[in-house]
């Protein structure tokens, strides 16, 4: 099964080797109709302190690697 892969921005980069990634998510509501803007931080690694905050950054699923980070780092993304 293939690994899921999110784009977020970098919301802190004080912990060593970790990143927190924020990750939003757009939807329609069913009943409402309209647009609803959701948002989760997950904890990504960043072996090499590379990303600072403001950066947008891809990451992907991966076992786990502490007690709450399971994702990892792939690249930045570039600006649009």
């Amino acid at each position: 099964m293939p690994k899921r892969v999110l784009q977020g921005t970098v919301v802190s980069d004080k912990n060593e080797k970790t990143v927190v990634v924020k990750v939003e998510r757009r939807f329609t509501h069913p009943v409402m109709k309209k647009t609803v803007r959701l948002s989760k931080k997950y904890k990504a690694h960043d072996e090499n302190n590379t990303y600072k905050v403001g950066d947008t950054v891809l990451i992907q699923e991966s076992k786990p690697i502490s007690k709450d980070k399971r994702w990892v780092v792939l690249s930045a993304e570039q600006a649009r």
